[in-house]
């Protein structure tokens, strides 16, 4: 990472000389958010997508995001180009920024970071993962925090329990995982997956655009424990998991044979790569 190039407050500098500053309300306080998204084959994937969502969260938060949309795609492109990652991820981050009394939101900084990742495989070849639930309900759950801090926490014991990733519930209902979003596939075969007091994510917004196209019926709707008992299927999404399967949570056992799991991947990879072939 030392030779990676990377935007912070104003400027293009190599990672190893970056540092943010300590009276940063991020550093301080914890207030920051970001938004994550893939590049492949040197292309931003989804990238406007994923500068809405960052602005939206911004807004939500009482940040004024330093840059344009239009001039965050343009210091994006340009690190792209000067790091020359083809297969990697974007962090854009937008903390608080230094406060005089440690406490008040005054002027939030902006922070872009590249770091590289394996190339993804075009076939539905992953293996499943068992999830853990945990009853949480994320504060501010439509803003892409900073704030991992109970995911990270309950990582000894998910090694313990022998999971993949926690899935977060409420009062018996389902609700996300801390990176990913979940699906359930019903027994009349639909996906559903849950609509409120959850992150709505990018691989969210495609599966269920592309579900859609193909003659997929989609249901938003809430979802409880007892209601994956009696699922044909389930998986999780994200920018970088993009599909995997589950074969467990907790003590309730899923089916991954189902072939709509298989389609909705290849939906996805049809998308990504309608995408990048503009």
């Amino acid at each position: 990472m030392e030779n990676v190039s990377c935007y912070y407050n104003g400027h293009i500098s190599s990672f190893s000389q970056t540092g943010m500053s300590l009276n940063d309300l991020l550093v301080q306080r914890g207030y920051g958010i970001f938004d994550y998204l893939r590049v492949v084959d040197n292309q931003p994937l989804f990238v406007e997508d994923h500068l809405d969502r960052l602005y939206q969260s911004a807004s939500i938060m009482h940040m004024e995001v330093p840059q344009s949309k239009e001039a965050i795609l343009k210091i994006v492109l340009e690190l792209v180009a000067k790091n020359d990652m083809p297969y990697s991820g974007l962090k854009l981050i937008v903390s608080g920024g230094d406060s005089t009394d440690g406490y008040t939101l005054e002027q939030p900084r902006l922070t872009i970071i590249q770091q590289p990742l394996p190339v993804p495989s075009n076939s539905f070849s992953v293996s499943p993962f068992v999830l853990m639930s945990h009853p949480f309900q994320r504060q501010l759950p439509q803003v892409k925090t900073t704030d991992y801090l109970m995911a990270i926490y309950l990582q000894p014991k998910l090694k313990a329990f022998g999971g993949q990733d926690i899935l977060y519930t409420h009062e018996g209902m389902v609700r996300e995982c801390p990176r990913s979003n979940f699906f359930m596939i019903s027994e009349q075969g639909h996906i559903v997956t849950p609509k409120d007091d959850i992150l709505k994510g990018i691989t969210r917004k495609n599966i269920l655009a592309a579900a859609i196209e193909n003659g997929i019926q989609v249901e938003e709707r809430p979802i409880s424990m007892d209601e994956i008992k009696t699922a044909k299927g389930a998986f999780i999404a994200s920018s970088t998991k993009r599909i995997i399967p589950v074969s467990k949570i907790d003590e309730s056992v899923i089916a991954t044979d189902s072939p709509i799991l298989e389609k909705v991947f290849n939906m996805l990879v049809q998308k990504e790569q309608a995408y990048t072939n503009r």
